[in-house]
């Protein structure tokens, strides 16, 4: 497979996925025709030989920041928070089986009756079965997003790079949903994303790909077939990686 001439060879890589795109056109909830969609992407990656494991956040269910500031305390909208990323993981598993891959879910919070606990041996065993890992309910701990979750596990496992699809198709330097003039960026510092505090993923998430020297990858992930373009070299994107 051609890489982009600023990437390593990938073997293993980590999506990290938003709560949000599940919600496909609807304001809340799991549309199923999307994550169906979704999972194609997925299943194409896996089929050009990559090992593949996702992190999905939660924010089409909870988001326990919103909640906080509402009256609920943070600790609590924090695990609520979590087991939503539990019901994504498991309609991204359904979705997947459908096509015919074999997945497994692992939560950091333990829930025997519906996943597998977080076991990093297990999870290394089943990525090299040629099975698909997500790993839900973050770090397990409230006060950490799943983007710090994505980070965490994307070291714990190895990976090459952590790919996160979002709604935009890579890292400016303001938002382009309110700055038609934004610049985009096709390869950033970690250290320039932590300074200028733009919006990739949440510092802690970005200061342990940095210690780990895993490079993050930004792209749309509503423009079909992107995860394939991205992971072949094409399409568009932004590269987060050491200067």
């Amino acid at each position: 497979m051609t890489q982009p001439s600023a990437m390593p060879p990938i073997k293993r890589v980590l999506l990290k996925l938003s709560g949000e795109v599940l919600m496909g056109e609807q304001e809340y909830g799991i549309d199923p025709e999307y994550v169906a969609s979704l999972a194609e992407e997925v299943k194409a990656a896996k089929d050009s030989g990559l090992e593949v494991c996702l992190v999905i956040g939660g924010g089409n269910i909870f988001r326990g920041i919103s909640a906080a500031a509402k009256g609920l305390d943070r600790t609590t909208g924090d695990y609520m928070g979590m087991l939503a990323t539990v019901m994504n993981a498991l309609a991204m598993q359904a979705a997947l089986e459908n096509l015919g891959v074999q997945t497994r879910v692992q939560s950091a919070i333990p829930m025997s009756s519906v996943c597998e606990p977080y076991i990093r041996r297990r999870a290394e065993r089943h990525l090299e079965k040629g099975r698909i890992v997500i790993f839900a309910a973050g770090t397990g701990n409230p006060f950490f997003t799943t983007d710090t979750g994505a980070a965490l596990r994307a070291a714990e496992m190895g990976c090459d790079a952590l790919l996160k699809g979002t709604s935009v198709d890579g890292v400016y330097d303001s938002d382009p949903k309110h700055n038609a003039q934004a610049e985009r960026f096709d390869t950033i510092s970690y250290d320039r994303v932590l300074s200028a505090n733009l919006k990739v993923m949440d510092a802690t998430a970005v200061a342990l790909c940095r210690e780990n020297d895993i490079p993050i990858v930004v792209f749309s992930i509503r423009d079909k077939g992107n995860v394939a373009r991205v992971l072949s070299g094409e399409g568009t994107q932004t590269i987060v990686q050491k200067d």
